[in-house]
């Protein structure tokens, strides 16, 4: 049995050196060694020195059976979310049976356990273990299935107690149900530093780079306090009002962020100035020193003619007119009055619609009269008397309407503010009956169209 518990304990040591690479979380592996005690008593099996269930339970000086060295060695290793797996060799001698005495019988036993602790990262460790194993009583072995409790007490982060109580069932007659106490020291190691910053993977939010402390092991490429990740300008130092960016004119706005960032400027403007305060930054104002509207490039609109109508609303920017009529100067009845006296006096050839040539002069004062209205629109309409037929008389108006429209229009008045109509016979201004009345009703007439 020396030799085996010898070997058993080189296999332990081996399994725990030889696996310090393997990490999966920061000192991942757990060793522990110390003493165990055996008690067959408060088992309630049905052997004739057990007792009921945890009778007697610390019953130490009667019922424990303890060897007075380093009798347990236990090795683990955690596999993630509580959970670790390892191994466990003891030794021990059996001289109390429950209150029977025995003669000094061997006893070892080799566990694989599977334990979970309850708290991570605390000083007080508690968890609950299963596990089965083999054990030997002198030349017999028998097969166990295993339960505990037990905690660890960690003095520092490496270095801890361990304390756990275990009951072990044992399946074959002549087997000894029993319980195993264990006190001793831990130790837990194999902790990685992947980036040499001195931070533990686990405890290192960035285990790949080189970090400092205060970070978590992150770093801080630029020195201005802020760590890479919530700094928004890693590699250039900056404020932490901004993130870790500059702002090189003072004016709370990161350079990156700013499309002036040597002139201060507010951040509506994107930090550009903005010197006569007409919301144009300067960059883009063509009239920087005045103000104006951003759809005139920052200049103020021109008003020409000075009617206070601005160019851009005025339908007539080179002539005075008024608000009402969109800068344009409006038509008024001494105006209107006018253009008919003139129209009345426009001769055509007897019967027909080719206008006289004595008439020209009267026409071009009619065209004065209606380029200094350019937004106006005129109708001309055509008249006769009553003398023959109504169907040749409504033709001939219409002729001589539009034969005055087309001499107009020809002499530079826009075709889109005339519009021509004959009435006929129908709109007499005076008796047909009289010779001087049909001459008045021979007539053109030139009307506002409102």
């Amino acid at each position: 049995m020396k030799h085996l518990s010898r070997l058993l304990i080189a296999v332990m040591l081996f399994a725990g050196i030889s696996n310090v690479s393997a990490q999966d979380k920061n000192n991942p592996w757990q060793f522990s060694f110390g003493v165990n005690a055996i008690d067959l008593y408060p088992t309630n099996s049905d052997k004739a020195f057990a007792g009921p269930w945890f009778d007697e339970y610390f019953n130490v000086s009667d019922h424990w059976n303890i060897l007075p060295s380093i009798s347990t060695i236990a090795v683990s290793k955690y596999v993630g979310d509580g959970f670790s797996l390892g191994a466990r060799g003891s030794l021990n001698r059996i001289e109390n049976a429950g209150d029977v005495r025995v003669d000094d019988l061997s006893h070892y036993a080799i566990d694989g356990t599977i334990k979970y602790n309850l708290t991570e990262g605390k000083k007080f460790d508690p968890f609950v273990e299963i596990g089965g194993g083999y054990t030997w009583v002198d030349d017999i072995g028998a097969g166990t299935i295993n339960g505990g409790l037990g905690f660890n007490y960690w003095f520092t982060e490496n270095l801890g107690l361990n304390v756990q109580s275990s009951y072990k069932h044992v399946f074959e007659d002549y087997g000894f149900e029993h319980f195993q106490h264990v006190l001793g020291l831990a130790i837990r190691f194999g902790g990685s530093d992947t980036d040499g910053d001195g931070i533990y993977d686990k405890d290192d939010a960035c285990p790949e780079v080189a970090g400092l402390e205060a970070f978590n092991g992150c770093p801080d490429t630029d020195g201005d306090g802020i760590e890479d990740s919530k700094d928004d300008c890693p590699d250039v130092a900056g404020i932490a009002a901004l993130n870790g960016c500059p702002d090189t004119d003072g004016d709370g706005i990161a350079d990156k962020d700013d499309a002036c960032p040597n002139d201060a400027g507010p951040k509506e403007l994107n930090g550009c100035p903005d010197a006569d305060g007409d919301g144009v930054a300067d960059k883009d104002d063509s009239c920087p020193n005045e103000a104006g509207p951003s759809e005139n490039k920052g200049c103020p609109w021109a008003d020409k003619d000075g009617d206070s109508v601005l160019d851009k609303d005025d339908q007539c920017p080179d002539v005075a007119g008024t608000v009402a009529n969109n800068g344009c100067p409006e038509v008024t009845e001494e105006v209107q009055k006018q253009l008919n006296d003139y129209a009345k006096t426009i001769l055509f050839d007897t019967g027909k619609s080719s206008i006289k040539s004595q008439s020209e002069t009267v026409l071009g004062d009619i065209i004065k009269i209606l380029n200094e209205y350019p937004n106006a629109k005129f109708t001309i309409e055509g008249h006769t008397d009553s003398v023959g037929r109504a169907s040749t008389n409504q033709r001939l108006s219409d002729e001589r309407a539009n034969s005055v429209m087309n001499y107009l229009i020809t002499n530079g008045i826009a075709s889109n503010r005339l519009s021509a109509q004959g009435f006929g016979e129908d709109k007499p201004i005076a008796s047909n009956k009289t010779r001087a009345g049909r001459a008045n009703n021979r007539r053109v007439e030139i009307n506002l169209v409102k």
